[in-house]
């Protein structure tokens, strides 16, 4: 299973599999019809709340990893199962928009996706070869 992290930022390559934006707001400066995006799943992002506490405070980081695994452990399990599923098909890049690559909620998906639940998100580098 290929899941692999990308800043929305970035350019869409062959290689990207199926694009899914999964922050809760659209993006900053970026058009709709620039995303190059398959699918935008506001579902699997942290809640507002969440989100709003962490602040990309790299202090928090370890608490809000801990959060976001509970949030994905109850949310809708046939979004994750359908995310996981397309990684397995196409391959699947998950996209967002955050500037702190070593602080950002889809390391934490990105490893809750690979069935890594004890330490998702542990804080490695979206450039990190482990990642892909």
């Amino acid at each position: 299973m290929s899941v692999v992290l990308k800043r929305i930022y970035e350019p869409a390559a062959r290689a990207d599999g199926y694009r899914v934006l999964v922050d809760r707001l659209w993006p900053r400066g970026l058009r709709k019809a620039d995303a190059a995006l398959d699918e935008w799943c506001k579902e699997v992002a942290p809640s507002t709340d969440l989100r709003r506490w962490f602040g990309h405070d790299p202090q928090r980081w370890a608490a809000f990893r801990s959060a976001y695994r509970d949030e994905l452990a109850c949310c809708d399990q046939a979004v994750l199962a359908r995310l996981r599923n397309q990684a397995e098909m196409t391959g699947l890049t998950l996209l967002f928009a955050a500037r702190d690559t070593e602080h950002c909620h889809a390391l934490v998906l990105q490893a809750v996706l690979g069935g890594d639940y004890s330490e998702a998100g542990s804080g490695r580098s979206v450039s990190d070869p482990a990642n892909g």
